[in-house]
């Protein structure tokens, strides 16, 4: 049982834990649709795995779970079930998948906060954010939680039952992807500028 869930008699105070789950549902429902609609980019089944994930949370709660903080709660059954929607589209486990990427764990002072930090300050916010889709789910994902659920890398370790430092990894090859995309994509841009003026100035 996770250490955020504990089982109690819920008796007369049924009420109250029902009341805190409806606080809950207001609370995170919009960041928790955000977040599933930007992992999968699919506005309705976005929905429905918000859904789910609220049905089975209530479900712990009817059954007498006392959970102690909603907001990781919530974030681990959403992932929970984003996860499976991906295994169900490419037949494969993540663990297989991180295999094939190769993730490294080691240690590198390039990846401490402050790095981290100062590389994702270099990008263009908007174009980082519209190039998301480009990237693998595994980095989509932890760009996500940092920079746009506002998790640190402690929180997320926890909610992706990774170590903090394959998050750390993972946070810095996906900021370095990103800013080689918007590079790659403003180069293109600059091309295509000088070609349409090469040519207008040809037809004077």
């Amino acid at each position: 049982m996770s250490d955020q869930v504990a089982h109690t008699d819920m008796g007369g105070e049924s009420s109250g834990y029902e009341a805190r789950f409806l606080e809950a549902y207001d609370e995170y429902n919009d960041a928790l649709f955000r977040h599933a609609k930007l992992r999968i980019s699919n506005h309705e089944r976005a929905i429905d795995l918000v859904h789910d994930t609220y049905t089975k949370v209530w479900a712990y709660v009817r059954q007498g779970y006392e959970i102690k903080t909603f907001r990781p709660f919530l974030y681990k059954v959403l992932n929970n079930l984003i996860i499976d929607e991906y295994r169900k589209k490419k037949n494969q486990s993540l663990d297989a998948l991180l295999e094939q990427e190769g993730i490294d764990e080691g240690s590198f002072e390039e990846l401490s906060e402050s790095s981290v930090e100062a590389l994702a300050a270099t990008l263009d916010g908007r174009k980082a954010f519209d190039l998301l889709d480009e990237l693998p789910d595994t980095y989509r994902e932890v760009i996500i939680l940092r920079f746009v659920d506002g998790l640190g890398p402690k929180e997320m370790a926890e909610l992706i039952e990774e170590k903090e430092n394959v998050i750390s990894v993972r946070i810095h090859r996906a900021l370095k992807i990103l800013r080689q995309k918007i590079e790659a994509a403003d180069e293109l841009a600059t091309e295509k500028r000088k070609a349409a003026a090469r040519k207008k100035k040809a037809t004077k």
